[in-house]
């Protein structure tokens, strides 16, 4: 699995209970209301743990955390490495 796939059933589970029929690479996150500002939090400590990477504050905006697309991309960059989607 990469990371987007990693990521998504992370939510899938967690925050959709489920319903994979709400999310797809590119859905935004706070618009489609899958996350709130708990949930992003919550999501960051998922992150730390499964990827092995710090997620620093600065890092928390939209660009990095707003979907599954940008989040597999930040994922790559904070790996030094770029993983196709």
């Amino acid at each position: 699995m990469n990371s987007l796939e990693i990521v998504r059933a992370h939510i899938v589970e967690n925050f959709l209970f489920g319903d994979d029929s709400r999310i797809g690479p590119d859905t935004d996150f706070m618009e489609s209301g899958i996350l709130d500002s708990t949930g992003v939090l919550e999501l960051v400590g998922f992150l730390e743990e499964k990827f092995g990477i710090r997620v620093e504050d600065e890092e928390l905006v939209p660009d990095n955390m707003n979907s599954l697309e940008k989040i597999a991309l930040y994922i790559s960059k904070k790996n030094g490495k770029i993983q196709p989607f």
